[in-house]
């Protein structure tokens, strides 16, 4: 028969002849198939592409080398990375996935110095270690769908997955090596975020999670960058077990192109996610089955026992706020948008308090949601991607985050129906942490490049559920280093524990977790830069007014919107104030389209012995907190140090 195609399971042939007298007519206005199995059928319906971030004019240049000797460079510098201490190298890594049992692979294998004592050839290093290096999207879709479980197509496109037992960071898990630089470099002791661990006992968790890798029979491999900066661009390659975290860090970091990944050479920095396994808890320095460890020396990070994908994105940006203060560049945990005319805003904030939601303006170019630098020619999004929170997302609320939730994002945790594939965004049966990842340039007024000039205003937010703090107040420098070290916010008490008041939440520089040096050494950067730069400081409420949470009423969202368009706008500089008692925050006495009557906390509360009362232990609390800092000595006379502590509360 003509046009055939028989299968006998092991050779797939396309017999596109005819023989005479059959009565079937041929078409011979088309050209003969060109090929012979359906493998070779299947390749002719692809067009080899690399996924790339939209950069503007970028032009290809002709590689100096043929793609087979840059494969083989790719695959000898993977092969460098996956060698483990005991063996003199890596593992035989070949490219593609096993499942499509190529029939011939070739083998890259190179020599590197030996890390550790010559212990004979075993098998994990005798075995091919397949390769998936810088797979797009839909190649990771298939991956995910057809060997992960838990991963699944909503009814948007979005990939839905699961990330194990752990929803959210452990950042009691996470280590950094102290060695004599970073003894002296980093913030240790009370309050940091920094635990140590000794480089002996790096090793050992680098080995486990190595030979976990060495031994699958294929990896995920990403090569991308850091920052939009391109004079301070960071090279980072992932090495992964799972399709789901491939595509994180797709998304997440910033995609190269197709020049840029034939350039792209030794990375600063490499991650080994081997989440799936759990490090040995009698090890030296473990205190669970999870660690995340961070060796600066050696430019790593170890994943063990955790499969949370907000560890690699968390732990590359711990590197940014090591690497970026040796440069002279400031690292923030901020998102950052820029108006039409060049304004360009960053938003500090804790969760909760409107970073994501407030950035993310209709009417302003987004240049990113979390994590930025600021340097001699101005800002730039470190990332490639945004992280969103999708707990009781609406198209109503957040249309542009709602919108980017289809192809190519990742969906962590969430809860969909079993037929129509529809997410419930209000169901929190796995975790209240559900969250959404996808490239930058899915919202629709993203800046490519995420680049900007100097910021006008330090936007510093706050969810004050005690209610007693002034919807909006402009900072002094002072005020503003003051209030950036103290990274203030209030969570909503838990009835779990029967607690019925508020408890108030401190995180230096807004982002304690992940800062490496000690946070007046980043409020000095930031005061002298809005210094240099004529930046103005701003203290935002966004939670409650009129009293605490169950008395009085959060503040609208409408009316936040409104003041941060004020401060956008120019309108609040040229303001009247007064000032507050306590805390002496200047407060403006009227702004366009709010009623006069809330900027004041004191005018909403009905009960003023209350009001007085609970701004009192506010007080209290900031001062308490603060006491971890005053030991701390900033410049030569200690000067500034003083005027910080003089810009907090006074009672």
């Amino acid at each position: 028969m003509a046009d055939s195609i028989i299968s006998n399971g092991f050779s797939k042939k396309i017999n596109t002849s005819m023989k005479q007298g059959n009565g079937v007519c041929q078409d011979g206005s088309s050209s003969p198939i060109k090929a012979q199995t359906i493998d070779e059928l299947h390749s002719l319906q692809k067009k080899r592409s690399t996924p790339s971030t939209p950069s503007g004019s970028v032009s290809s240049a002709f590689s100096v080398i043929t793609e087979e000797d840059r494969q083989r460079q790719q695959l000898q510098s993977i092969s460098a990375s996956l060698a483990s201490l005991t063996r003199e190298t890596g593992p035989k890594v070949v490219k593609g996935d096993p499942a499509r049992k190529e029939t011939s692979t070739k083998v890259a294998h190179v020599v590197h110095h030996q890390l550790g004592p010559n212990i004979s050839i075993s098998d994990s290093s005798m075995k091919f270690t397949h390769v998936l290096y810088n797979l797009s999207p839909g190649e990771l879709y298939e991956q995910a769908i057809r060997y992960e479980k838990g991963s699944f197509l909503t009814s948007t496109g979005a990939l839905a997955t699961l990330s194990g037992a752990k929803t959210g960071r452990s950042p009691r898990d996470k280590r950094v090596v102290k060695d004599e630089n970073t003894e002296k470099e980093l913030w240790w002791g009370k309050g940091s975020p920094n635990i140590e661990m000794d480089e002996h006992t790096f090793m050992i968790n680098r080995e486990r999670a190595v030979d976990y890798l060495n031994s699958l029979d294929k990896v995920f491999v990403n090569d991308q960058f850091l920052n939009w900066d391109p004079e301070n661009k960071i090279r980072v390659r992932i090495v992964s077990a799972r399709a789901y975290h491939s595509l994180f860090m797709h998304n997440m970091c910033i995609r190269p192109t197709e020049e840029e990944l034939e350039n792209f050479g030794t990375p600063d920095f490499t991650i080994y996610n081997s989440g799936q396994f759990p490090c040995n808890r009698f090890t030296h320095y473990m205190t669970s089955s999870t660690s995340i460890d961070v060796s600066l020396a050696r430019k790593e990070m170890v994943i063990l026992g955790t499969q949370y994908a907000g560890e690699m994105k968390k732990g590359l940006f711990s590197l940014m706020h090591y690497l970026m203060p040796k440069r002279q560049i400031l690292s923030l945990h901020s998102g950052c948008n820029m108006g039409k005319d060049g304004d360009v805003a960053l938003f500090f904030g804790l969760s909760g308090t409107g970073k994501t939601t407030l950035s993310t303006d209709h009417n302003r170019f987004l240049i990113g949601d979390d994590e930025h630098c600021w340097g001699n020619n101005g800002v730039s999004n470190i990332e490639g991607g945004c992280y969103a929170k999708c707990i009781d997302l609406s198209r109503e609320k957040e249309p542009d985050i709602w919108n980017a939730i289809k192809f190519g994002t990742v969906l962590e945790n969430v809860v969909f129906d079993e037929h129509t594939r529809e997410v419930d965004f209000t169901d929190k049966s796995v975790t209240e942490n559900t969250r959404a990842a996808y490239p930058i340039e899915y919202i629709p007024n993203a800046l490519i490049p995420c680049v900007g000039p100097h910021p006008k205003n330090i936007i510093l937010l706050a969810c004050d559920a005690f209610g007693v703090l002034p919807p909006v107040s402009k900072l002094t420098l002072a005020q503003t280093m003051y209030h950036f070290i103290s990274g203030y916010t209030a969570l909503v008490a838990g009835t779990e524990d029967g607690i019925k008041e508020p408890q108030a939440t401190f995180s230096a520089c807004f982002g304690a977790a992940f800062i490496m040096l000690h946070p007046t050494k980043y409020a000095a950067m930031l005061a002298e830069k809005m210094k240099t730069h004529g930046a103005t400081g701003w203290l935002v409420n966004t939670g409650w007014s009129g009293g605490r949470y169950g008395y009085g009423s959060r503040i609208k969202l409408s009316y936040t919107r409104k003041i941060i368009d004020a401060i956008h706008s120019g309108e609040l500089l040229n303001a009247d104030y007064h000032k507050t008692k306590i805390f002496g925050l200047e407060i403006p006495n009227a702004i366009e389209g709010i009623p006069s009557e809330i900027l004041d906390p004191t005018n909403t509360w009905s009960d003023k012995d209350a009001y007085d009362e609970t701004l009192l232990k506010l007080a209290s609390l900031f001062k308490n907190n603060f006491e971890t800092f005053t030991s701390y000595r900033i410049g030569e006379d200690n000067s500034l140090t003083e005027e910080i502590l003089a810009a907090g509360p006074i009672f």
